[in-house]
C-alpha cells in the first residue's frame, strides 16, 4: 500500500489549484500561450516531483547535486531571477511609456493655455 505524505496533499491540491487558473487565464485571453505551457510545465512537474521524489535526487545526483531538494531550491531560485527580470523589464517599459503619455499631456495641455489665451487677446482687441 502506498502511504501519502500530508506534503503531498498539499502539493496536489495546490498543483491542482495554479493549473486551474492557468487554464482559466488562458481562457480568459490573460496568457499567451508560451506562458501558458511554461507554467502549465511548473505546476506539473511540482506534482510529478511531490508524488515521485526519487525523480529529483536521480537528476540531482546526474547534474553533481548531492540531494533532490537542494536541485529543487536551485532551480526554483533561478526562476525565481528569471520572473523577476522579466518583471523589472516589463516595469521598466511602462514607466516609460507613462512618461511619454504625461509628456504629451503636458505638451497638448500647454497648447490649450496659448489658445485659449490667444483668443482672448483677440476678443478683448474687439
Amino acid at each position: 500500500m502506498v502511504s501519502i505524505t500530508p506534503i503531498q496533499i498539499i502539493a496536489l491540491i495546490f498543483g491542482l489549484f495554479a493549473l486551474s487558473r492557468v487554464f482559466l487565464r488562458l481562457k480568459d485571453g490573460n496568457l499567451s500561450r508560451r506562458e501558458f505551457v511554461f507554467w502549465t510545465v511548473i505546476w506539473v512537474a511540482l506534482l510529478v516531483f511531490a508524488f515521485i521524489p526519487d525523480i529529483t535526487t536521480s537528476i540531482a545526483m546526474k547534474l553533481g547535486i548531492e540531494r533532490g531538494m537542494n536541485l529543487i531550491a536551485s532551480i526554483g531560485i533561478i526562476l525565481l531571477f528569471y520572473l523577476m527580470f522579466r518583471l523589472y523589464i516589463k516595469v521598466e517599459g511602462i514607466n516609460q511609456e507613462i512618461t511619454k503619455i504625461v509628456r504629451e499631456l503636458a505638451i497638448e495641455k500647454e497648447k490649450g493655455k496659448k489658445e485659449i489665451k490667444k483668443h482672448n487677446e483677440q476678443k478683448e482687441r474687439t
